[in-house]
């Protein structure tokens, strides 16, 4: 298995690439010659379902959190080829570590350090633009900056069945990149207020940009968490 693994993750590596070579990106709005002209940290804020549009779109020497699960092996090789960072490791589900405290603990040293990161911030499992407090964290951490990005392909293939409706440029296509405003954390703002800040203002950019999507989102959501208080209460 773990060679089937290890085969299937570089052959959507390749496939990424092929994307890179094919799609145009375009960028709206875009905030970060004025945060790196200031030597401002920063992090983005990104929906799982639009990680493929980000890994096309992702500035060399990004980090991102990455699950320890078969998806996150399968990931890996991607983000390799386009220079981005694998960081392993995610929230803890079901009383049992899966490595999130750790791996947040390293994306605050690589900001830090004076480059960015890419968190999917309501994964690994939901409910759909639910944010995770991780993004807060790590935003309060190092004193830096959140960017909220939208990738929106012209053309793209979109998983409907998957609780965070995980989206697939098509060749060929443009992606058009929105991003939001920087949101930077107030002097004693909490975890909690700047992570509801935060999802806020990435649905408000995905509303805007992505309005038929963003309503798919919603139902999305809700049937998520649908299946999750079923969970909880087996």
């Amino acid at each position: 298995m773990a060679v089937l693994r290890f085969v299937g993750g570089w052959v959507i590596a390749l496939a990424v690439l092929l994307l890179k070579v094919t799609c145009r990106i375009v960028v709206h709005d875009d905030p970060r010659p004025a945060l790196r002209r200031n030597r401002n940290r920063y992090a983005y804020a990104i929906l799982h379902g639009h990680q493929v549009g980000a890994v096309l779109a992702a500035e060399a020497g990004t980090a991102a959190m990455v699950s320890r699960s078969v998806d996150g092996d399968l990931l890996v090789p991607s983000l390799l080829v386009r220079r981005v960072v694998p960081v392993r490791g995610s929230t803890r589900h079901k009383g049992v570590e899966k490595g999130g405290a750790a791996a947040l603990d390293e994306l605050v040293g690589h900001v830090r350090g004076g480059r960015p990161a890419y968190l999917a911030v309501d994964g690994p499992r939901g409910p759909r633009g639910e944010v995770g407090r991780g993004i807060a964290r790590l935003a309060i951490e190092v004193e830096g900056a959140v960017i909220t990005a939208i990738p929106v392909p012209r053309r793209r293939w979109i998983f409907e069945r998957a609780w965070d409706r995980f989206q697939v440029p098509k060749p060929f296509t443009r992606i058009d990149v929105y991003f939001g405003a920087v949101l930077s954390p107030a002097a004693g703002e909490s975890v909690e207020a700047f992570r509801r800040r935060v999802e806020h203002e990435l649905a408000e950019l995905e509303r805007r940009t992505d309005p038929v999507e963003f309503e798919h989102g919603l139902e999305a959501a809700r049937r998520r968490r649908e299946k999750l208080a079923r969970e909880q209460a087996a």
